[in-house]
């Protein structure tokens, strides 16, 4: 097969990409990347929303089967029979004979704080008892 002229009248026989089209292509690989990148970050901070609010279901079943065998509910996360996910961190400041609150934060999830409580206690934003609610 003989190689066809080009616009120079020169004959051209190499095989290769030119100058422009590598940089066609490499604009439109930034452009994919500008549009892929920040979707990503938003996909994983919902998965770790979602984590923590799994978490913070999973200490309520935790407390009430605490409050089966000692009739109180615990302020202690370690007196729980409950583990974590990863990087997330559970705080149960109040924990009383008939209430309970918890907070979870994620180190992925930078200012997102998910409550959950029970009974009458105060200094939550959680709107609704027994609903988890994140800010």
């Amino acid at each position: 097969m003989d190689p066809a002229p080009n616009s120079f009248g020169l004959m051209r026989t190499s095989h290769g990409f030119t100058l422009i089209e590598l940089l066609i292509v490499i604009v439109i690989i930034g452009i994919l990347a500008m549009i892929a990148v920040p979707q990503y970050s938003k996909t994983k901070e919902r998965a770790y929303v979602s984590a923590m609010k799994t978490d913070l279901r999973n200490l309520a079943s935790a407390q009430e089967a605490y409050f089966v065998d000692y009739y109180t509910y615990t302020s202690s996360v370690g007196s729980l029979e409950f583990n974590t996910s990863k990087d997330v961190t559970i705080s149960l400041p109040v924990g009383t004979i008939a209430s309970w609150r918890a907070t979870a934060s994620h180190i992925g999830a930078i200012g997102v704080v998910c409550e959950l409580y029970y009974g009458n206690t105060t200094g939550t934003t959680a709107t609704q008892e027994g609903l988890v609610t994140c800010s």
